[in-house]
């Protein structure tokens, strides 16, 4: 079972359109409204997958009340801590060529009882856990150091924490030593303080964050793979994919391949890269399916490309 952390959830709006023309009417082709949040959409890929989770995470007004029907609809258990404020809305504009527009609401302010009412959610949803992923930014009223705590917690009552987030949020965690961690390719360069420019760069940063802390990385390089470094050895993972439709939520969707395989080794990197390579076949956030895998599109090898340059480089 693995329970999914998301402190600042959302209700995610797509639209489709055939090109964004600033001032002009578009009349999108396609709509979808989706929960968001990126522990969210950790929840929505392992569902999908068939295995069990639970989503903690807070909800308020008639936005987080539809995030929770939506949710249980997907077959996803819902754990919410009621709050005063709205959950955000967000919007996504996702053209025919692949390019993507998002627009993210900085979400409520959680008051300090809300604080700690999240933090006895999770606590009360962690035995039996296999995994605790703890994913996204943190809404305002949460200190940068509230992942830490968390994680500190998590680690005395026994559990695994899987961490995505940045900047101050994940170098105030990685003093915990959470069980893995999982940045894109920016968000890595931002955590070491300088670009990335080929795979090698991506490993030797992925190593640095093993130094501060983090037992294993996880890193998302875009259109160039995903990297896996532990203190077992180093995998490159790379997917064919003929066309993206949408990248939105294909970090989570890889996140989720990665846990639901065992969260450790080639194999669960090979299901990470498989996760992420369908996500991005499908429309808005929609997570992925066993049907929608094609792991024989996947290789991953410990034999590192790193002096490949990077497609998409970090600055």
């Amino acid at each position: 079972m693995i329970v999914t952390v998301t402190p600042n959830p959302s209700l995610d709006r797509t639209y489709e359109v055939p090109a964004l023309d600033r001032g002009e009417v578009v009349r999108a082709t396609g709509e979808r409204v989706d929960p968001g949040g990126k522990g969210v959409n950790v929840s929505r890929a392992v569902a999908a997958a068939g295995r069990r989770t639970v989503a903690v995470l807070p909800l308020g007004g008639a936005p987080g009340a539809l995030v929770a029907d939506l949710l249980a609809a997907q077959g996803i258990e819902v754990a919410p801590v009621p709050i005063a404020g709205a959950t955000r809305s967000n919007i996504a504009l996702a053209e025919a060529d692949g390019v993507l527009t998002k627009i993210n609401a900085p979400g409520p302010e959680l008051s300090a009882a809300e604080r700690e009412l999240l933090l006895e959610a999770v606590r009360s949803q962690s035995p039996g856990a296999d995994w605790i992923a703890c994913c996204g930014s943190l809404p305002r009223g949460l200190a940068p150091s509230w992942y830490a705590e968390l994680t500190a917690r998590a680690h005395a009552a026994g559990a695994r924490i899987a961490l995505d987030t940045s900047g101050p949020a994940l170098l105030r965690a990685l003093r915990e030593r959470p069980d893995v961690v999982k940045p894109n390719a920016g968000e890595l360069a931002g955590a070491v303080g300088r670009p990335l420019a080929t795979v090698g760069d991506a490993v030797k940063a992925a190593e640095e964050l093993r130094e501060l802390g983090a037992r294993a990385v996880l890193a998302s390089l875009g259109a160039d793979g995903q990297i896996l470094v532990t203190g077992e050895g180093t995998w490159f993972g790379e997917a064919r994919v003929d066309a993206v439709r949408s990248n939105v939520g294909a970090g989570d969707a890889s996140l989720a391949g990665f846990l639901a395989a065992g969260g450790a080794g080639p194999g669960a990197l090979a299901s990470a890269v498989a996760h992420g390579a369908a996500a991005v076949r499908l429309p808005g956030s929609v997570m992925p399916a066993p049907d929608d895998l094609e792991p024989s599109a996947v290789t991953v090898t410990a034999q590192v490309p790193a002096d490949r340059a990077l497609r998409e480089p970090a600055p």
